[in-house]
């Protein structure tokens, strides 16, 4: 059965997409068939890490929800663009599928949705549509931050929610209503991930805190790390660094999540 499962912060700047990008592309390098939606239509930017020229797009999820053309053709196989490590390996044809239906980078395009919106009804359908004409094994949403209706929607569907925060007061107090948002819709699996936490805390304590805070299990707590920063989405971080512990602690979250 195909799973869909949404990756969600309240607040920007959380690293959802590279973790959305990380946990997808491992995915795929384990043999699935795994499809990605860049939802965040008003500032997309998750189709540079697949190596993609946001100017040279095709068709994007924007052309679909305008009737210009079908999900699937808003679909990009993007299993080319990726190496399973820094020296530029391709992937071996065995291994799995990526596709990414990414959101349009154009001007026109953000102004008018941000103008006259979008039939939120027909994202819905379409993500049911992707994966059955892509044989999806996991479709990964990358959602808007905050709370809005396509948001709202995406979570409702999904079979397990991703919520990721830092370790940040405001990140607290805007992570406990995505919680309680999550609960009133009766999303199967929720889990928490801490991200970009600095090496001067406590991983444990940061897990314990967030546990107790939220009652909500904590998939992991992702540090700080300087070879992410450096990389600078010029890229998927578990494919250039496939030995770094952050590369295990992202395994670890997708086990969690597809158990």
């Amino acid at each position: 059965m195909s799973k869909i499962i949404s990756i969600h912060s309240f607040r920007g700047g959380t690293g959802k997409s590279n973790t959305t990008a990380n946990l997808a592309t491992l995915l795929a390098a384990g043999g699935q068939r795994v499809g990605v939606i860049d939802t965040d239509i008003q500032s997309p930017g998750i189709h540079v890490l697949f190596g993609l020229d946001g100017a040279a797009i095709g068709h994007s999820l924007n052309d679909y929800l305008w009737g210009r053309c079908t999900i699937s053709q808003a679909a990009h196989d993007v299993t080319a663009n990726l190496h399973t490590d820094g020296a530029g390996k391709p992937f071996s044809s065995t291994q799995g599928k990526l596709f990414l239906i990414p959101s349009s980078i154009q001007t026109d395009a953000i102004v008018n949705v941000l103008r006259e919106g979008y039939d939120v009804g027909l994202l819905t359908s379409g993500i049911r549509d992707l994966l059955s004409e892509l044989q999806l094994d996991v479709l990964l949403i990358d959602t808007h931050p905050g709370l809005n209706e396509e948001t709202l929607f995406s979570i409702a569907i999904s079979h397990a929610l991703l919520i990721i925060m830092r370790p940040d007061q405001q990140d607290y107090e805007g992570t406990g209503v995505t919680v309680e948002v999550a609960r009133s819709l009766d999303v199967p699996k929720m889990l928490l991930l801490v991200n970009k936490t600095p090496a001067a805390f406590n991983a444990e304590e940061i897990r314990q805190r967030v546990q107790q805070t939220f009652a909500c299990d904590v998939a992991g707590v992702l540090p700080h790390v300087d070879e992410m920063m450096t990389l600078a989405s010029g890229g998927i971080f578990a494919l250039h660094y496939p030995q770094h512990p952050l590369t295990q602690l992202f395994r670890e979250i997708n086990a969690r999540l597809l158990a």
